[in-house]
């Protein structure tokens, strides 16, 4: 069983800063990859795989959630100085096209986190982000080959490799949507996919 993140809902807690993942760079990045954007095939055994599994969970999970909160809800924050429910969402959506940079595939032409993190407040404008960002990512995932995983890499300004990179940006990302499903929670919304079970899980009604 996938066990969900735990959320902490303190600044320090959600204070990883975009600009690490965007700047962070590899050390002895794949030539190939430094020029193109060509991808693969998609792997269906190993750790690009299960990795990319992962991805497609995140994906899910936020595009339904960011989908579920009312667009009043976007500017909602827990407290000042602690991101809100739009630009935490907005803040995976940069993230992800940093971290594809990071795993060695340039940015799409004319990039701009900061255009990103300006439609925190604009509903459709972050769903479909969230969408288009996750789509990049993976075509960065699916450029690198089985061969670059014990590879070096500085993520997050630690040292790693491809393989370690996975298990970072796993925790990142999970650690966003522990944040996010809270925000929810705090609004009265209840996870689409938590809903699903709970319907599931009652008894049938009496005749």
């Amino acid at each position: 069983m996938r066990r969900m993140p735990i959320c902490c809902l303190s600044l320090a807690a959600v204070s990883l800063c975009l600009c690490a993942a965007i700047q962070a760079q590899t050390q002895d990045k794949p030539a190939a990859q430094a020029t193109s954007t060509t991808t693969g095939a998609a792997p269906t055994s190993g750790a690009r795989a299960e990795f990319l599994a992962e991805v497609a969970f995140y994906e899910q999970r936020f595009t339904r959630l960011a989908t579920a909160m009312p667009a009043e809800k976007y500017t909602w924050r827990p407290g000042e100085g602690v991101r809100s429910v739009g630009e935490v969402y907005n803040h995976i959506a940069a993230a992800n096209y940093g971290l594809a940079r990071a795993l060695g595939t340039p940015s799409p032409a004319g990039f701009d986190p900061k255009a990103i993190m300006a439609n925190a407040g604009d509903k459709p404008k972050t769903v479909q982000a969230l969408k288009d960002s996750f789509a990049y990512f993976r075509q960065a995932v699916l450029s690198l080959s089985d061969a670059d995983l014990d590879k070096p890499l500085k993520l997050f300004g630690q040292q790693t490799t491809y393989r370690g990179a996975f298990i970072m940006i796993t925790g990142h990302t999970g650690e966003h949507l522990g944040q996010s499903i809270a925000y929810a929670r705090m609004n009265g919304i209840v996870p689409p996919w938590t809903e699903e079970q709970q319907q599931q899980q009652k008894p049938p009604a009496k005749p």
